[in-house]
């Protein structure tokens, strides 16, 4: 049996990845703040719910030692972690970021993924195949004004990536993967950023005009195959532009 762990499935790119996998028959454990009302009438059966704020990593970890994680993966040959949720905030120069916004994307951006994958990689059966998917970004891999939070947060979760590879576990898949620029709710809450935070905004604005942006459902489609396909983990860092997915 296959199940997927996926944090952020009430929305945006996370929503879509859910529909996708559970269209497909994967099991579904999502991890919000919220719930997907639609998609658990649609799936009563395959998808499982835990409304838990990611950025209390207090709370996370109770909930991580707790017996539900092991519960929710008891009998799986296969099981799949797809640290979706993100934020972008906080947004502008240095001097103008809060700290506890600041706290807070470090909590939901890193150390949940982190952690999450840790736990997940313990909770596998010994004979169980674990592939793990951190949602990167372009952002991790180039600096841009106003954005030094967020481009912090996804390097890391480039480096977290390339460190477990090296750890050779034959029974592990893990790779960080930026998936383009996705039509999104977080793309809305860039676009209506003020230019002094962000000064390239407008190049966003252009992405939307010129309806660049990516489709959340064809992107998520080409993750899943992506994240299913057998040269998964064969790069710890990658673009799902260049992946021919």
């Amino acid at each position: 049996m296959m199940k997927a762990i996926l944090t952020g499935h009430s929305k945006g790119l996370g929503a879509a990845i859910a529909a996708d996998l559970l269209a497909r028959g994967v099991a579904v454990h999502g991890i919000a703040r919220g719930a997907a009302a639609q998609l658990a009438a649609r799936y009563p059966d395959l998808l499982q719910q835990t409304e838990l704020d990611l950025a209390d990593s207090a709370a996370l970890g109770a909930w991580l030692a707790g017996p539900a994680l092991a519960a929710s993966l008891a009998g799986c040959d296969t099981v799949l972690l797809i640290n979706n949720a993100g934020t972008v905030q906080p947004v502008g120069p240095l001097a103008l970021q809060d700290a506890g916004v600041v706290a807070r994307a470090i909590a939901v951006n890193v150390a949940a993924p982190m952690m999450l994958a840790a736990a997940v990689a313990g909770a596998c059966a010994p004979r169980a195949a674990c592939r793990i998917l951190h949602v990167s970004s372009g952002a991790g891999r180039s600096a841009y004004p106003g954005w030094s939070v967020y481009c912090t947060t996804k390097a890391a979760l480039d480096q977290h990536a390339r460190a477990v590879a090296l750890d050779q576990n034959r029974k592990l898949r893990i790779c960080s993967l930026a998936p383009g620029v996705i039509d999104t709710g977080m793309q809305a809450e860039i676009r209506a950023t003020a230019l002094e935070r962000f000064p390239l905004r407008q190049r966003f604005d252009e992405l939307k005009r010129n309806g660049e942006l990516a489709a959340p459902a064809r992107c998520a489609a080409a993750l899943v195959d992506y994240l299913l396909a057998d040269r998964f983990g064969n790069s710890p860092v990658d673009d799902l532009r260049n992946s021919g997915a």
